[in-house]
């Protein structure tokens, strides 16, 4: 579920952010693939996150509390953006000392725009997350921008591009905001994770 939401914050650097005894998950996806109005949709808190069209909205690491149980990371996107290439290596530096630095990170919730084919940005990211060993899944989004056909299609190559660098795909979770869809499925599996934790720490 998610029907308490508090938010903690919004942070320049990772050292900044509170610690907090929770599991995190964090979302994370090229610029404007989505993530505000997934935050919002997941949520079901309508202003919670800024939905812009312009890219690199997202500046800082902005965290939310959900039921008191876990946290949800809003992280700012990887590739283009409409910033300096200093602000953008200064980003990209912060994002990775995020996903390496902190403890209670579960996974990352890679973004993927579905409507379009594989993005070359996206699959690097992907690659430096195993370099990194962080684990991660993949959330589809923008399906409803275009055929269903289409959307099978380009599912189908993302899984194929992915697939020549990892033995096997991830959990997956297809998203649309407009058609109310991949919401319980999520929220299921970071129900499960945390579960599953939380009996760990108790064995």
């Amino acid at each position: 579920m998610a029907k308490e939401v508090e938010f903690y914050g919004s942070f320049e650097r990772v050292e900044q952010c509170p610690t907090l005894n929770f599991p995190e998950y964090a979302l994370i996806g090229r610029s404007n693939v989505g993530k505000s109005s997934l935050i919002n949709f997941i949520t079901e808190k309508k202003e919670l996150a800024r939905i812009s069209k312009k890219p690199g909205k997202t500046r800082h690491i902005n965290l939310f509390g959900i039921d008191r149980t876990w946290v949800l990371a809003d992280l700012p996107g990887y590739g283009f953006a409409h910033v300096s290439k200093t602000q953008r290596k200064k980003w990209d530096r912060e994002l990775w000392r995020y996903l390496n630095l902190r403890s209670n990170l579960v996974c990352a919730m890679v973004l993927i725009d579905a409507s379009i084919p594989p993005q070359k940005a996206d699959l690097e990211f992907l690659n430096d997350l195993g370099a990194h060993m962080v684990p991660w899944v993949l959330v589809y989004t923008k399906i409803d921008k275009v055929r269903k056909s289409k959307v099978s299609s380009n599912l189908e190559e993302i899984r194929k591009a992915i697939l020549e660098s990892w033995e096997e795909l991830p959990a997956e979770f297809v998203t649309s905001v407009i058609d109310k869809k991949g919401r319980d499925e999520i929220l299921e599996f970071i129900e499960i994770n945390n579960r599953q934790l939380k009996e760990r720490e108790e064995y």
